[in-house]
């Protein structure tokens, strides 16, 4: 029994040490694989603040649209769009709240 677990020790501690050794080469890999280290590339997405304090932002060279949220949050306000699913979960979230504070009532009680 005592010669089958050192066995078993060792090999698991080889298989572990060859996966630290592949994770190691994998990243290795990966860093080659860019094939290049030149960071004049511009990021994909760029944010930036003008003198004014509005905040501009480009996705692939193309400016995005600012939009204000409180203008949109109206505009949410203003639809007043009901959510049957949404209701249906309130509904059902106070009737379980509602057993569930019963219940602890009546097992305190009893205690």
């Amino acid at each position: 029994m005592r010669n089958f677990l050192v066995k078993c020790i060792l090999l698991v501690s080889a298989l572990f040490i060859g996966v630290i050794i592949g994770m190691n080469k994998a990243n290795d890999g990966m860093l080659n694989m860019k094939g290049f280290t030149d960071d004049s590339f511009q990021t994909p997405v760029n944010i930036q603040q003008n003198e004014v304090g509005e905040v501009e932002t480009s996705f692939m060279g193309k400016d995005l649209p600012t939009f204000n949220l409180d203008e949109k949050k109206e505009k949410l306000e203003e639809v007043k769009a009901y959510n049957f699913f949404s209701e249906v979960g309130k509904f059902l979230a106070n009737i379980v709240t509602t057993i569930t504070q019963k219940i602890f009532e009546f097992v305190s009680s009893l205690l």
